[in-house]
């Protein structure tokens, strides 16, 4: 037997598009397509007028039963056999775990054409191939050096899943894969023409913890693969995308691989000043220096924390949203010589971005009233490097000049060399 003799194969024609559950009421809508009553109404009662499958705009929402369907699975259901409940899923060897990459291979390739049509098949495959990579660290690398050669397929699937449980599903193993094929580049002509972006933003809003957890990966590790760089895709072009995932760094009770995750793909995205500002109306300022203040993250998060701070302080949105907050120079100050030595330099960064590139006032006075000046000495009598010693001398300059005027005097740098942007 082709399928494994506990297995029962469901036709695909059984299934609902939505949910890839056998129908219990099959209805059938005006572009042909049928599924199960309960589903198509959940999605006609969000307010969609498109066919899920088809994406085609429904002429009438008219739900027309397809008896002679509910009449073949009824005669279907009779006739297949209880599968015992305690029979365990027999175990997948690796001979067998190849040829399931082969025929999830064509099934992705065909569900480019054919849409919902191979979803069932792509959800069990995937979920057998999942499982057998859980099994071993070295099932996780054979699956790896295999199923490498539809990463670029499955990261294009997912912006035409609509279908939250299969989308997590997807890529959950995406991430599998991509974790252990290091040498893997994703060119981004391979998914430019797929909108990745709607399928992403969904599952950030709508998703449980566990998917967005995932997404958050995924767009991480895509960032880290894809050529050219990630901050010249579509992907770091939707505002939606950091906003939602600003709100999973607040929501995630900071566990440590979603922060990781999130702080990472921001930072890359970031890279283009372009992108800068969209962090800033994402939220940006909002939650990163209360997650310094409250969190309790790791030394590589706060150091891309403090990274993405100092990004967001090279655009004019930027620094009026820092030097308009009340915590955050006081929880850039609070991380100096807390966290690491890269975690302190690049609080240093920050600070001499604001007060001596940008001659912002505000803050400087900022630093000035949370005791920041004792640690700057501090950092610039300590260990590091010539440059963060200069930016140090210069902010110390103009802290000094601020105590022998009524205001804080632009101090003319000409430290240039170490501009951080």
């Amino acid at each position: 037997m082709v399928m494994d003799d506990l297995y029962v194969t469901v036709p695909s024609y059984f299934r609902c598009p939505i949910s890839l559950d056998v129908m219990k009421s099959p209805v059938s809508l005006c572009t042909g397509v049928t599924y199960d009553r309960s589903s198509i109404q959940r999605w006609l009662d969000g307010g969609n007028n498109t066919c899920p499958a088809t994406m085609q705009v429904l002429h009438n929402k008219d739900l027309i039963p397809n008896y002679t369907l509910q009449r073949l699975i009824k005669i279907w259901v009779d006739s297949v056999p209880l599968r015992p409940p305690s029979s365990p899923p027999p175990r997948l060897h690796s001979d067998r775990a190849t040829e399931l990459i082969h025929q999830l291979g064509t099934q992705l390739r065909s569900m480019h054409r054919d849409s919902f049509l191979y979803s069932a098949a792509i959800t069990l495959n995937i979920s057998r191939l999942t499982s057998f990579a859980a099994e071993s660290e070295e099932n996780g690398r054979f699956l790896a050096a295999g199923g490498g050669r539809i990463l670029p397929l499955l990261v294009s699937i997912v912006g035409k899943v609509k279908d939250l449980s299969l989308l997590e599903k997807i890529i959950v193993f995406t991430n599998l894969l991509q974790k252990n094929s290091e040498k893997i580049v994703i060119v981004d002509n391979e998914i430019v023409k797929i909108d990745l972006n709607s399928s992403i933003v969904m599952c950030l809003k709508q998703g449980r913890l566990e998917l967005r957890i995932a997404v958050a990966k995924f767009l991480n590790l895509i960032s880290t693969k894809l050529r050219p760089g990630i901050h010249s895709s579509s992907i770091s072009e939707d505002e939606e995308i950091y906003s939602e995932l600003l709100r999973l760094l607040t929501t995630c009770n900071w566990n440590s691989e979603a922060v990781d995750a999130c702080l990472s793909f921001l930072t890359i995205s970031t890279l283009s000043k372009r992108n800068r500002a969209k962090l800033v109306r994402g939220g940006g300022v909002k939650v990163l220096p209360a997650a310094l203040l409250a969190a309790e993250m790791n030394a590589a998060s706060t150091e891309k924390a403090l990274k993405l701070l100092e990004l967001m302080s090279g655009c004019k949105e930027g620094r009026n949203e820092i030097c308009g907050s009340e915590i955050c120079v006081e929880a850039i100050v609070k991380k100096l010589l807390k966290v690491s030595t890269a975690a302190t330099e690049q609080a240093v960064a920050v600070l001499w971005s604001l007060c001596c590139l940008f001659g912002e006032k505000r803050a400087a006075a900022a630093v000035v009233e949370s005791n920041g000046m004792g640690k700057i000495l501090m950092v610039m009598q300590s260990n590091c490097s010539p440059a963060v010693r200069q930016m140090c001398g210069d902010l110390l300059r103009v802290f000094r000049c601020s105590s022998k005027s009524s205001g804080i005097s632009w101090y003319d740098t000409k430290t240039t060399h170490i501009m951080p942007f």
